[in-house]
């Protein structure tokens, strides 16, 4: 680097010390932060579905969730610091209930304290310049929140110094030049110091509750002032920008979901779980990092007139190693309800005796638009009119059976999965919804007849949740169709957002049963029979949450069977089995699932030797390039060179009018239900 270079970097870094000074000290909460947490208090007691306690066995569940929330791994508070703050284990309950919050926002105080030092020298490594020595045999482990507490700085300084070396290191092997990861690197750390030196009391309140409704349950939170305009430009955002809701998971933002038909969703470029760690804008502008960014500022970047273009550096929510990342690009625009509504089309299937045609109808999202519903007009638009119509379209064109897809589909309105499943049925209960109190509500189809009685299936994933998984469930107990594809999300629960003095409170009311008494919460509707998938429960569902509420049940209520699918699931399993052994795409997905299983399990740390890292990245791209390969050969089409391409293998398929994975599952759903069909006497 230059003179004149690092002359000019370090006058930035003076005035940004000057203009961020002063730091933290002396921040402490107003009274309306003090109100907020009495109200929160008071609502959990009084308000959440489960008996809360708020005691001193609480107080000690969250005093280590604000800790985790700080420092989940254990790289900046000392042993020291968090022995002169145990007094909180215990009195955290009183804290919270009469507003005293002084002990509180000491304790980020001296966490806030730990961080800046540690940003100040890691921007001082940086300056010193990073002439790491990368032979040797350092690794550097990737998760440490079992890890006791340091006894001192110096101690966390080898841990740092390791992780300084890997940032520089996957800089370095991104085809970073040296001058370049040192620039990365020093504004990373920079741009870090100055947002924490932006830390406000409602800051800090933020953090603190969010640990408290966390020891609750995954869905209850406080929302405050600027997060719930936050929220608001968040359900926005689904629909003007990119169509994503976004998270805040430690220091990064994750991916929460998708917008059926929105930018996102369509390009394909961007899944659930996957973690933001840069934004830019255009197709050449700066990448700004966001690690360590509040939320509200991460969703500002995001957003953007229709039309434009916003970059994002991912690390994939399928990564085997997470230090690598890639950039995806976006075009922003608006999701419609066009975009969202039902659509359907016939797949032709060959058998001994002829063709078979099977309907299958894609159900992206429970949607009704309640202004015209409101308004009185007639012919507003519904997922359960839509669905209507499209299933007029297929018995028209005499299908063996309909298959509802309801993959990636995260629920939306309960009155239309209520209402959808009424099609399907003649009169009878749908779900149980119970209250805090106990107290449960029927909700049922009261309409005489069916639309479709014929044979059915419904197809699900592990992003199928809520209005889905009712659906779902129903038609399971009722025996009325198979259940295809994997576990559900296992949401079911039911939340509703209550203003608060400042701020408000998203809170837990209720919890959703089928009508057989199981409940859809945590572990979701198992199918009759499983698909393989690539989605890892243990990053993405309700099982995946912390202090996600148990599965439990209610007393079953009256209702008639349709049907008895288990007398035919033997057979079913069999010739499916026998199917898939010689279908590339789920031979792909059964080998995939297993290899990045093992690869996740083995690699608990990273090589800081960069020829020893260049092998174990080119030997996991190897291994996984060669089960892609594979897939793409007895497809007859040709193989890729590098794993890059793979990552396109799907886009890239569909240009050549070749099968990818994903369809390959609609169709096998149609192989199943056309079997079943046929066992019941009906093809």
């Amino acid at each position: 680097m230059s003179l004149i270079a690092a002359t000019r970097r370090t006058v930035a870094v003076l005035l940004l010390l000057v203009l961020c000074a002063p730091a933290f000290a002396g921040i402490s909460p107003t009274d309306a932060q003090r109100q907020a947490a009495v109200d929160v208090a008071e609502s959990l007691r009084y308000g959440h579905y489960s008996d809360i306690d708020l005691d001193d066995e609480w107080s000690q569940r969250a005093f280590e969730r604000f800790l985790d929330i700080l420092d989940s791994q254990r790289a900046y508070l000392l042993q020291r610091d968090v022995d002169a703050f145990t007094d909180l284990a215990t009195s955290l309950d009183d804290a919270l209930s009469e507003g005293r919050l002084e002990g509180v926002y000491a304790l980020y105080g001296r966490y806030h304290e730990r961080l800046e030092a540690r940003l100040k020298w890691l921007i001082d490594q940086v300056e010193s310049g990073l002439d790491f020595d990368y032979s040797g045999n350092q690794r550097l482990a990737l998760e440490r929140e079992d890890e006791p507490w340091a006894g001192s700085p110096s101690a966390l300084d080898e841990l740092w110094t390791k992780r300084l070396k890997n940032a520089a290191l996957s800089l370095s092997l991104s085809d970073q030049t040296p001058e370049e990861v040192q620039d990365t690197l020093h504004e990373r750390f920079t741009g870090q110091l100055s947002r924490l030196r932006q830390t406000n009391p409602e800051d800090v309140l933020d953090l603190f509750l969010a640990a408290v409704t966390g020891t609750i349950d995954p869905h209850t939170a406080y929302l405050s002032p600027r997060q719930s305009e936050s929220f608001d430009i968040q359900m926005r955002l689904s629909l003007e920008g990119i169509g994503a809701l976004l998270q805040s998971e430690g220091e990064y933002v994750k991916v929460a979901s998708l917008v059926p038909g929105g930018p996102a969703d369509k390009s394909g470029v961007l899944q659930p779980a996957d973690r933001i760690v840069a934004v830019g804008q255009g197709k050449e502008g700066p990448m700004v990092n966001v690690v360590g960014m509040r939320l509200d500022d991460v969703v500002q970047l995001i957003r953007g007139p229709k039309g434009s273009t916003v970059r994002l550096d991912i690390i994939p929510a399928k990564a085997v190693d997470v230090t690598q990342t890639h950039v995806v690009k976006i075009v922003r625009d608006t999701v419609k309800l066009e975009d969202q509504a039902a659509s359907s089309e016939i797949i032709t299937l060959q058998r001994g005796d002829g063709e078979h045609r099977i309907g299958v109808i894609d159900i992206p999202t429970f949607y009704v638009d309640f202004d015209a519903w409101q308004a009185g007009e007639e012919d507003y638009r519904s997922t359960t009119r839509d669905v209507a119509e499209e299933i007029v379209k297929l018995k028209k064109a005499s299908v063996d059976g309909i298959v509802l897809d309801l993959r990636n589909n995260g629920g939306g309105a309960l009155q239309e999965a209520n209402s959808l499943i009424g099609l399907f049925i003649d009169r009878g209960p749908t779900v149980q919804v119970r209250d805090a109190r106990g107290r449960i509500s029927l909700y049922g189809d009261t309409d005489s007849g069916t639309l479709y009685d014929g044979p059915l299936a419904v197809l699900v994933n592990r992003l199928s949740a809520s209005a889905s998984e009712i659906l779902a469930g129903a038609i399971q107990d009722y025996g009325r169709g198979l259940i295809i594809g994997s576990r559900t999300f296992g949401k079911g629960t039911v939340q509703t957002l209550n203003e608060l003095s400042h701020g408000q409170i998203k809170l837990t009311r209720a919890k959703f049963y089928r009508i057989s008494g199981a409940s859809t919460q945590h572990r979701g509707v198992l199918p009759h029979i499983l698909f393989p998938s690539l989605v890892d429960p243990d990053l993405i569902g309700e099982s995946s949450l912390d202090n996600a509420l148990p599965w439990d049940t209610v007393r079953a209520v009256q209702y008639r069977q349709y049907g008895e699918p288990e007398r035919y699931l033997e057979t079913l399993e069999a010739r499916h089995e026998a199917r898939i052994a010689e279908n590339p795409n789920f031979v792909y997905l059964e080998r995939q699932a297993e290899l990045i299983g093992q690869l996740r399990e083995q690699q608990t740390t990273i090589s800081l030797n960069r020829e020893q890292r260049k092998r174990e990245m080119q030997a996991q791209e190897n291994e996984q390039l060669a089960l892609e390969n594979q897939r793409r050969r007895a497809l007859g089409l040709e193989p890729l060179e590098d794993w890059a391409q793979a990552r396109e293998a799907n886009n890239i398929e569909d240009q050549d009018n070749v099968e990818p994975v994903d369809r390959a599952q609609v169709v096998e759903s149609a192989e199943i239900l056309l079997d079943y069909a046929r066992l019941i006497g009906t093809a």
